[in-house]
């Protein structure tokens, strides 16, 4: 009866989302579209399309392997296949929503920065001074 008990124990555990941690090579993937998200200035649909498909994100990934004899032709099959499985994975959509985030951030602090440091030239239609 105690074996049965311990067997029970785990045996409907799931992993928690918390102790997600991708590969060196799964990063590498997601990374990759993450910043091409944010170089798209898509970061707001793509976190929004991320968080409502969060429950179906295993299926997608199931998607994915189904459509590699297609998507090959598009994509390269060992990058779909490392982000197929890094998707499987239940923290996969709360990481690439941080990631998004963070690039999102820095893009969005590197450019307020850019932009400070360069004054509007004088006699511009948007210069203030001038009165228009």
């Amino acid at each position: 009866m105690v074996m049965i008990k311990q067997w029970l124990a785990n045996a409907f555990a799931i992993e928690r989302p918390e102790d997600f941690a991708p590969t060196a090579e799964q990063q590498k993937v997601a990374d990759h579209i993450c910043r091409e998200i944010v170089r798209r200035d898509m970061v707001t649909l793509a976190i929004l399309s991320l968080e409502t498909c969060r429950p179906l994100n295993y299926v997608g990934a199931q998607a994915l392997h189904f459509f590699t004899p297609f998507l090959s032709i598009l994509i390269e099959p060992r990058s779909q296949k490392l982000f197929a499985e890094f998707l499987e994975q239940r923290g996969s959509i709360e990481w690439m929503c941080q990631r998004l985030e963070s690039l999102s951030q820095s893009k969005t602090d590197g450019s307020t920065a850019a932009t400070s440091q360069k004054p509007p030239p004088v006699g511009s239609p948007h210069n203030p001074e001038d009165g228009s």
